[in-house]
């Protein structure tokens, strides 16, 4: 089971670096080239040069930007910049933010979390994993044992009662306050209290996590502590044998989970007509209208129904949107195409766009990465402005052109990954967005 600690902090000095909004910096995933050289710019001490440090002119290998990244750390160390806190503590870090025209507050706690293998215990992922970006992040956490940014862990806890207990102990306290570039307030609080937070990790220990964000992150710390294990290095008290870890109540009410829409690249171009045609039998389709401006209305009506199993999809060819209902012969045809899967996987909106339509009744089985959006607005821009060469917000590659189709989708909810998670399975890829991302640089967990 998860067990929680406290721990020595490194934190940034405000009377070196003035303003914490100046140096912290969403995760390395959401970075694009052109925002990378922005936080840049942005301050000399940004947590950009260690969270993504760029390649640079002379660079005779790929090594040198993570040595760089660990020199820069060192060097803010000695500098003062960034200090270890004098006491362990926890970190309450609150994200105020808007969304559907409301404020919320997602709630939660920094610690560090005790590291098992997936599958040897009661954390939980819930996404597939990569190769590349894990390699990536060992990297770098060899060169500045350290985790840079933390890993996003859920725990079911209806009452809220070990967020509740760290609420209390920081009442009235000033927090810490950054403001990122999409206008997401972010507050900390370090409690050292011991008797708290006994108190909260007496809670959390007979509780599963289930990772919501960071899964390379995650099993990049556990390689990095069997790395050191197999070198003699490591003892049971030793820090790599945890990772950072922002800890969320599953209840928490200011836990939003948003849709990643689909805007899709390498497909031949298809009318409504045809992809009608192609749904025949497994969907229930209407044709709804003319124009990307469309996509607002379509998504509120498939939103304010919940349903999984409801989908809208943009033809570029014809220039329309089409709504699209699985039928009962398509969740049967969805249990032979994904018999491997447990029915809550396959009722999946994301498994259905994929494995059912897409991979089945288009026979589009080797795309390349779509584009990833999370608003309706970003969906029409999109679609209006068409693929852009290059590498996306989200480190897919864009290969220019016009969109040729799209597609409007449910996320998956909180239940879902508890539930696909329990049954020992994961999601396919880009299923769920917690809104907002965690910043790098509010704190630093050393592996040293």
């Amino acid at each position: 089971m998860p067990t929680i600690q406290a721990f020595h902090g490194l934190r940034y000095d405000l009377g070196h670096v003035g303003s914490l909004s100046d140096v912290v910096t969403p995760p390395y995933d959401v970075i694009s080239p052109e925002f990378q050289d922005e936080l840049y710019k942005k301050h000399p001490a940004n947590f950009i040069r260690l969270e993504l440090n760029r390649e640079e002119p002379g660079d005779n290998d790929g090594s040198n930007k993570y040595s760089r990244a660990a020199r820069f750390l060192r060097n803010w160390r000695s500098e003062g910049v960034m200090q270890l806190d004098p006491d362990p503590a926890v970190y309450v870090y609150h994200q105020t933010f808007e969304a559907a025209g409301q404020t919320f507050t997602r709630r939660g706690f920094m610690c560090r979390v005790r590291l098992e293998r997936f599958g040897q215990g009661k954390i939980y992922p819930h996404e597939e994993t990569h190769s590349g970006p894990k390699a990536d992040r060992l990297l770098l956490t060899k060169a500045c044992k350290a985790n840079l940014s933390q890993i996003f862990g859920l725990y079911p806890d209806p009452a809220n009662a070990a967020q509740n207990l760290l609420e209390d102990a920081v009442a009235g306290q000033t927090p810490l306050t950054a403001t990122d570039h999409l206008g997401v307030v972010h507050r900390m609080w370090p409690v050292a209290n011991m008797r708290t937070i006994s108190e909260v990790a007496a809670i959390m220990d007979a509780k599963p996590m289930f990772i919501a964000d960071g899964h390379h992150r995650y099993e990049t710390a556990c390689n990095y502590r069997d790395e050191l294990a197999a070198a003699g290095q490591l003892d049971v008290n030793h820090p790599a044998n945890f990772v950072l870890t922002q800890c969320v109540s599953m209840n928490d009410p200011g836990l939003l989970v948003l849709p990643t829409h689909r805007l899709f690249r390498g497909v031949q171009p298809i009318t409504s007509v045809e992809l009608a045609a192609k749904l025949q039998g497994n969907f229930i389709t209407r044709p709804i209208g003319v124009g990307p401006e469309l996509a607002t209305a379509l998504w509120q009506e498939i939103a304010s129904t919940g349903l999984q199993n409801k989908l809208a999809f943009y033809t570029a060819q014809d220039d329309t949107w089409t709504l699209a209902l699985a039928t009962e012969a398509g969740s049967q045809q969805m249990a032979k195409l994904a018999s491997e899967h447990s029915t809550d996987w396959q009722g999946l909106g994301v498994s259905i766009l994929h494995r059912l339509v897409m991979e089945n009744l288009l026979g589009l089985k080797e795309l390349p990465k779509p584009m990833y959006v999370h608003s309706v607005q970003e969906v029409i821009d999109n679609l209006k402005s068409g693929d852009r060469a290059g590498r996306d917000a989200t480190g897919q590659m864009g290969t220019g052109g016009r969109f040729e189709l799209a597609a409007l989708v449910m996320p998956a909810t909180v239940d879902h990954v508890r539930l696909i998670s329990e049954h020992g399975e994961r999601m396919p890829a880009k299923s769920t967005y917690f809104y907002p991302k965690l910043l790098g640089g509010m704190v630093v967990h050393p592996l040293e």
